[in-house]
């Protein structure tokens, strides 16, 4: 698999909701691709949660990373999180 690069806006958004930098790789390398905007790609990736976010309970956790894919390598482009 390609090297995966996260843009600055990707790291911060991550953080931000709850994701780290490793769950989206490996949402990238493991989960469900479908296709976005600009010809990008959604990764969905499934983590077990059994925590609180923002004061609610949550069984599960899902990562999907806006993806680019170059000749060279994978740029993480944003970062969003569901909880349920």
């Amino acid at each position: 698999m390609k090297p995966i690069r996260f843009s600055k806006h990707a790291e911060e958004q991550a953080r931000e909701r709850g994701a780290t930098t490793a769950e989206a790789a490996e949402a990238i390398r493991k989960g469900a691709r479908e296709p976005a905007k600009h010809g990008r790609e959604l990764c969905r990736y499934n983590f077990s949660f059994g925590r609180k976010w923002q004061g609610k309970s949550y069984a599960i956790k899902q990562v999907a990373p806006v993806i680019m894919e170059k000749a060279n390598e994978i740029v993480v482009i944003t970062v969003y999180t569901f909880y349920f």
